[in-house]
């Protein structure tokens, strides 16, 4: 078998391939005679058909076969002998595949990346640290009641706070426009679900009254042709609802799956819920740092495949979280621009946190694998359950182990740089990187 690999541009290879015309021929007549010995031909014995027959009935797509499967055997040979490795699978092109000759087909595909892997020496980081106060605590429990909350029609004006249902269609120079009409839409004055100035505009407002909200869309609306537009809303109120927050009881509680009778009882559950949140909050705003700083020091050339692969596992994510799975639609309905720059960044950061761990030889520690199983097991009922399923399902518990590595990857970035603590209100800390820094520039 004859190699001979081509450099085209950056990862992509193009390896031709050439296999004598005596190993086809070979495999193609070990294929005939199995074929002979067990396909069953009207005016033939079982295992007694000649080889020349199954060759002039059927040597066409034999041959095909052969073909197929000595590509893939050549084909992983060849990369092992060239020391590459595939990012992907190959495009094949046959050069040359006529019978009784010599097999030649070029396979392009690209590799993965050589990684000179830089640390994070000189590298200042900001570790975020929060306590999470009384009036923490109580806002979080006057949540929580908010969010079971009944809504009663009132007959007064609407206030901040108050649930109203409204008709309403928008119009752009006397001309409705696509999106702006809703009939029976249900909203809370004051949670800034809509564009500014339209809930502050229905507070006053009775159930029945109809009237014109003028509107300016801001000058950053998602929809193109709506920025910094000014529209007028026809709105008409249908009624005003006023929150009724339900009684710090044992029902209540209970719907948390809280089985405690007294107030304390239920603070003491809560503070706990909010501990792990705000663990995890923290380690997450700094692992997004660490992994930000080390794709700064390390710019590779990410392999388009692995990019495209990743681009249609995120469409797959999205249509499951907005319960697209069970209405049958298509991932690659949605843009792969919404999601090419997150999926860029998570397969650059998987490529550099594989290097790091081949460079230090790196495992996961089977004890920090058994404390993270043990904590997610904590929010249930029956924890000791709970470990041992995640212990008796290997690919569960592999996916415990990857994230155990990472975190031992980050510990080991963090060794060489310099951390300084920081510390901020339980509200700041819990918020996202991605949300804090966009309020930041804002």
């Amino acid at each position: 078998m004859q190699v001979s690999v081509e450099t085209t541009s950056g990862l992509e290879r193009q390896m031709t391939v050439t296999v004598p015309a005596a190993r086809i021929d070979q495999d193609v007549d070990k294929l005939v005679a199995q074929q002979a010995r067990t396909r069953r031909l009207d005016g033939f014995r079982p295992g007694k058909v000649p080889p020349k027959v199954i060759k002039r009935m059927f040597g066409s797509a034999i041959r095909q076969d052969v073909l197929g499967q000595v590509v893939q055997e050549s084909f992983y040979t060849a990369v092992e002998q060239e020391k590459l490795q595939p990012a992907g699978g190959p495009n094949i092109e046959f050069k040359n595949d006529k019978e009784g000759e010599d097999l030649q087909y070029v396979a392009t595909f690209e590799v993965y990346p050589e990684i000179e892997l830089k640390d994070l020496s000189g590298v200042e980081l900001e570790q975020q640290t929060a306590e999470i106060t009384d009036a923490d605590m109580d806002q979080m429990i006057d949540t929580l009641r908010k969010q079971q909350a009944n809504w009663t029609e009132v007959d007064r004006a609407a206030a901040e706070g108050d649930q109203v249902k409204i008709d309403f269609e928008g119009f752009i120079d006397g001309e409705a426009f696509e999106g702006g009409k809703a009939e029976g839409h249900s909203l809370v004055l004051g949670s800034g679900s809509m564009i500014p100035g339209f809930e502050a505009g229905l507070e006053g407002k009775k159930a029945g009254e109809e009237f014109d909200l003028e509107i300016t869309f801001p000058e950053d609306y998602h929809a193109e042709n709506l920025k910094g537009k000014a529209a007028v809303f026809k709105t008409k109120v249908q009624s005003v609802s006023a929150q009724e927050l339900p009684e710090l009881n044992e029902e209540f509680f209970s719907r948390f799956g809280i089985e405690e009778k007294e107030l304390d009882g239920f603070k003491v559950e809560v503070r706990k819920n909010m501990e792990r949140e705000l663990k995890h909050a923290l380690k997450m705003k700094l692992k997004d740092q660490v992994f930000t700083e080390l794709l700064k020091a390390n710019e590779i050339e990410v392999p388009a495949a692995l990019i495209d692969s990743e681009i249609d596992n995120l469409r797959r994510q999205a249509i499951q979280q907005f319960g697209g799975q069970d209405a049958n639609i298509d991932p690659n309905m949605l843009p792969k621009e919404m999601f090419e720059a997150q999926a860029q960044r998570r397969v650059s950061v998987g490529l550099l946190v594989q290097e790091v761990v081949k460079a230090n030889d790196m495992k996961a520690d089977e004890q920090r694998v058994r404390e993270t199983v043990e904590e997610m097991a904590e929010t249930y009922q029956e924890p000791q359950q709970v470990i041992d399923w995640y212990y008796s399902n290997d690919q569960i518990l592999n996916q415990i182990k990857s994230l155990v590595l990472e975190d031992q990857v980050v510990d080991h970035l963090l060794a060489s740089a310099t951390v300084t603590e920081k510390a901020v209100a339980y509200e700041e800390a819990i918020k996202p990187a991605q949300q804090q820094a966009e309020e930041t520039e804002a």
